[in-house]
């Protein structure tokens, strides 16, 4: 669903797009208003082309299904995908996604979800759950025309669309749903249409990411995916994220610490004048990823079920901001957008570039 005159201003906005996020590291789950509430202030930061929001812990009756987030643009589409869906999967719920009448949302495209369990009888020998998942959500999104998935993680969900991202919040009513992370994005596209499946955030299984910036390396980055059974298919660069973090951390099992280090790497000249020990691992890590090195400005927060990172590129140059207060990570393009839910911050900073902020579920074991 493409919109047109997309862009209603001559020249293009540098620094646009409106990042907020928070996450309670003590499991506590609550309504997205204040989400809402703190992306709202960064209206300004985006143009009405774009706006989402991921959550996680919201489906707690469902914790060990795969929930799927799907949008059609038309009823042959839904009928496509839902006879897929039930030849691949054991569906125990299928329903619309709540919606709402808002006056800044126009013309809509039709949204359900899906709770399913994977089938072994259908998954190839050696196959895992989560491979076989990826391998038919890329199937929908590559083979059939109006159908999209919007998210497919467990106990999580991702909601977006063509408008303002407080807009969207109330179109999806979000402030019926409790989660322990909240992440929010407002769009101001420059090099890429607004459509519904072009807005953030970009997700795949639990992950889910927002982005400020321009993926200048997209190119190399999606062939070098395409080539792990990846299909880009939402025309816009900052899909090639979220698949990256799928590729280094669950497939590749690469340390966080060292999977930032691939998508913001150090210069080679910073490699040079590391110790011995860091020398030979980031040396070996440029060598190896360079194809997935995430080059030009970009700050971005991404999650998982249980954790929130939020980071840079490796010379900063989109703004990001991270608060704390008691149990509770925030994280920003500007520290009024965390100040907005929290004004009595226990601390407040300005991550150095490429230095990942993590929050994380206390005692949660990742899988």
């Amino acid at each position: 669903m493409v919109i047109k005159d997309a862009y209603p201003h001559d020249e293009k906005s540098i620094s646009g797009c409106g990042l907020s996020g928070f996450m309670h590291q003590d499991g506590k789950r609550v309504g997205g208003e204040d989400i809402i509430q703190s992306i709202a202030l960064l209206h300004d930061r985006s143009n009405g082309l774009g706006g989402g929001f991921a959550a996680y812990g919201i489906y707690p009756e469902h914790k060990d299904e795969y929930a799927l987030h799907l949008m059609y643009d038309d009823s042959e589409a839904k009928k496509q995908t839902e006879s897929l869906i039930d030849e691949q999967f054991q569906v125990s719920l299928g329903e619309e996604i709540p919606t709402r009448l808002v006056p800044g949302i126009q013309d809509p495209p039709l949204f359900r979800r899906y709770f399913v369990h994977t089938r072994p009888d259908c998954m190839a020998p050696g196959e895992n759950e989560n491979d076989y998942v990826v391998r038919q959500i890329m199937r929908i999104n590559d083979n059939i025309s109006g159908a999209f998935v919007v998210s497919s993680g467990r106990n999580m969900g991702a909601f977006k669309g063509v408008g303002y991202a407080e807009d969207i919040g109330h179109f999806f009513r979000l402030e019926e749903y409790e989660a322990y992370t909240w992440i929010a994005h407002g769009r101001f596209p420059t090099n890429t249409q607004g459509w519904w499946g072009g807005a953030h955030p970009f997700t795949i299984l639990d992950w889910a990411v927002v982005h400020n910036g321009e993926i200048s390396s997209y190119g190399i980055n999606k062939r070098y995916l395409e080539t792990f059974g990846y299909r880009c298919t939402m025309r816009t660069d900052t899909e090639v994220m979220a698949y990256i973090l799928d590729l280094l951390l669950r497939r590749h099992r690469v340390p966080l610490k060292i999977a930032c280090k691939v998508m913001s790497a150090p210069f080679w000249k910073d490699i040079e004048h590391m110790d011995p020990e860091e020398h030979k691992i980031y040396k070996a890590v440029r060598m190896v990823y360079g194809s997935m090195l995430a080059n030009g400005p970009f700050a971005i927060i991404f999650g998982r079920r249980g954790q929130m990172v939020a980071i840079n590129d490796r010379v900063k140059l989109r703004p990001l901001v991270a608060g704390r207060k008691g149990d509770t990570i925030y994280v920003s393009s500007e520290e009024a957008g965390i100040r907005e839910i929290c004004k009595d911050l226990d601390e407040v900073w300005t991550p150095r570039a490429g230095d990942p902020v993590v929050a994380q579920l206390e005692d949660e074991v990742l899988m």
